[in-house]
This record gives structure tokens, sequence and C-alpha cells, in this order.
């Protein structure tokens, strides 16, 4: 039902936000969202494609957006999980990695999420996921790593003298190590099996992981937080709620936990 209209907002995304992208540092905070962090240009012009589009397709939606806050959509309904830009220190600073992430859920919780979708609009890369019907990447159906070792653990620091030194000691066990800045494009290529770990110990919005939480679930990967706490009960909302450890399987999971202690 929803898989149309996703593709519509990316291929509108896809044409525009290339025009948005100035040279680094050119863009300047036009605001605050309702997220509690500074919006620039190219988050509003990717907000306002994604909400024109969902106001045209007639369904019943209330939209959460990281800049916009809630917006109920021809009266209300499903609710949609909207970050426009992931990344969005990458955007303006002209770093090549950023998406736009998109969940719809049922109900007020993440583990009400029945679809998922979440688009790289540099290179065009398309995610997307089903509640029970699998993760697929461009159309193709795709699995998260099967095996039990660390190639490529990625993560977000926050606070980095604070968040690098909490998870070293998983860091320090990996083949080699990234911080790419845009979780949920990082949680998307996990599904893929591109990325063994992603790791982000300080607290997440639900709009940060609420797309990527269902690519890894359905691609068989596991997310929970830094205690192994399931992320389903989480509310669907603009506050802080969550550290978040994602890995390709269980028993990769279990790993990372036992070294992060």
């Amino acid at each position: 039902m929803y898989l149309g209209i996703f593709q519509r907002i990316r291929e509108r995304l896809l044409s525009r936000i290339s025009k948005e992208r100035p040279r680094p540092f050119a863009q300047k905070a036009i605001g605050v969202g309702a997220g509690g962090d500074k919006t620039f240009p190219v988050d509003k012009v990717a907000e306002d494609i994604i909400i024109s589009e969902l106001e045209s397709s007639g369904l019943p939606l209330s939209i959460v957006s990281e800049e916009y806050g809630l917006k109920e959509v021809n009266g209300g309904g499903s609710k949609v999980i909207i970050d426009p830009i992931d990344g969005s220190k990458n955007a303006i600073s002209g770093i090549p990695f950023f998406c736009t992430s998109i969940a719809v859920a049922e109900g007020a919780t993440v583990g009400s999420i029945t679809t998922a979708y979440v688009v790289n609009l540099i290179n065009g890369d398309e995610f997307r996921a089903e509640k029970d019907k699998g993760t697929f990447m461009n159309g193709e159906r795709v699995y998260s790593q099967k095996d039990e070792e660390f190639y490529l653990v990625s993560y977000e620091a926050q606070t980095p003298g604070r968040d690098i030194t909490r998870i070293l000691p998983l860091l320090a066990r990996s083949r080699k190590t990234r911080c790419l800045g845009a979780t949920a494009l990082d949680l998307a290529y996990l599904s893929c099996g591109s990325i063994s770990v992603f790791v982000t110990p300080s607290l997440s919005r639900s709009f940060d992981f609420a797309g990527g939480w269902l690519l890894v679930r359905e691609a068989g990967g596991v997310c929970t937080d830094l205690k192994g706490k399931a992320l389903d009960d989480i509310d669907l909302g603009l506050s802080k709620s969550a550290p978040i450890l994602s890995s390709g399987n269980e028993r990769l999971h279990e790993k990372a936990l036992e070294i992060l202690g």
C-alpha cells in the first residue's frame, strides 16, 4: 500500500536534494525542529516533499516528524515516523552520507512498526521492509551477516569523550570501525550484511532508528539497548529514548553484549 507513495517521495527527493547541497557549511540554520535539533534548509525541503506526498495519498495518517512534530493528515490514522534528513550534519558539511527514513506503525510503540523505508540520498539505494515479509535492497531480498566475526563495527558518538570510552572494548575487537553519521543508514547497510554491528551509547530518538529497526529485524538481525533489552515497548515520539546495539545475528549480538559488559 505504501511502496508506491514512498517511491514517488524517493524520486522527488533525489531530484531536489542534489540541488540543495551547496558548498560545505554554506547553509545556515533556519530554526529548531520539534526534535530539538537545528533545522537547515535541506531538512525543510525534504520534509515538505514527504508531507505533501503523504497528504495527496488520501490515506488517514498521523505524522511524527523530526522537524514539524505531530501533524494529522486526512483525519489521522496509522502513525508515520519521519526523519526527513538523517545525517543532517553530513549533509551541510558536504559529506556524502545521509538519508531519509520513514516507518509506519499501527500502534504507539516501536514493536508496532509494520513498514520501513530508507533511501540513501546520495546514490539512491532503496531499503524497504514489511513485517514478516523480509528486507529488500533495490528490489532484491537481503540478509544480515550470518557468522560471528566483527568485520566492521560502525558507531555514533554524540559526546565522543564519553561515548567512545564506553564502546572502546567493542571497537578494539573489530577488524575495521567507522563513524558514518546517519543511524538509519548504518542500520540499513547492516541489514544487507555490509556492517557487522552498529552501536550508539547515547540516547537516540525513535525516528532515528524506527525504520532501521524493522529493516534489521526482517533481515535476520537483532536490535536492543546496550543491556540487551528489546526496543519493542519504546514509545514512538520525539523524546530521546534508548541507546542502540544492533548486530547481524543473535550470536554476534551476544558476543557484543559480553564485550560491552
